[in-house]
């Protein structure tokens, strides 16, 4: 593992391909590469990237559809994608946000403007992968330094219970089901039963509610659970 941000670039012009890779593994990022639509689902499904730059017209698959199979499928839902086409009009950018682009480029484009967009849509949707910090209400979680405090207090958490409030905190609002909390905090292909996912987030609000804070992780009945500031 490098422990750099996995950027997959689906573009089926290679020398534009070879310059993005280029540019953003020179912006600090691990870069993958891949030519045509049905290669990019095969290695999304293989090796999940952390976000996806994706060509309209690729090959064998278009990347429309591409972005349309994600977002059906629960552990890409969150997958950040930036869709880049030659197509500039109006409609064709609504489409592209419609099946679930988290931004569109329009080429020709600088891949400093790429670094910077990426860099963007990492701060709304995995600000873990662009900053030390991941901050809730009266919450700090130092991804760094492993720390958690809230109300300014320090709070020792188990590595599991410290991976579950990270996933929760990456999605505050956003209710995250068993297996995706199992699939974040254990890792994809573990089986851990559900009761299990249920011990830890009892322990995490023990820990979280000390001297009469409010309850900041919400129960979806039958489902899972979510960080909000409303109580149970």
């Amino acid at each position: 593992m490098t422990g750099k941000t996995v950027v997959l670039i689906a573009e089926d012009e290679v020398s534009q391909a070879e310059v993005l890779k280029y540019n953003l593994e020179a912006a600090g990022f691990e870069v993958r590469l891949s030519i045509n639509g049905a290669d990019a689902l095969s290695q999304i499904e293989e090796n999940r990237p952390d976000f996806l730059v994706l060509d309209w017209m690729l090959p064998e698959v278009s990347g429309i559809e591409i972005c349309r199979r994600l977002r059906r499928i629960d552990e890409n839902k969150d997958l950040p994608i930036i869709m880049v086409t030659a197509r500039g009009e109006e409609e064709d950018r609504i489409r592209a946000l419609e099946v679930g682009a988290d931004d569109y480029m329009v080429k020709p484009y600088s891949p400093g403007e790429l670094v910077a967009r990426i860099n963007a849509v990492l701060r709304r949707t995995s600000p873990s992968l662009v900053g030390e910090k991941l901050e809730f209400s009266d919450l700090v979680l130092d991804l760094v330094s492993r720390k958690v405090k809230r109300n300014g207090e320090s709070l020792h958490l188990g590595p599991k219970e410290f991976k579950i409030l990270q996933a929760l905190m990456e999605r505050p609002g956003r209710v995250l089901s068993r297996r995706q909390i199992i699939d974040l905090a254990w890792g994809q292909n573990i089986y851990i039963e559900d009761r299990t996912i249920d011990v830890h987030i009892r322990r995490l609000r023990s820990t979280l509610g000390g001297d009469g804070l409010p309850n900041l992780i919400r129960t979806v009945r039958g489902f899972g659970y979510s960080l909000d500031e409303e109580q149970n």
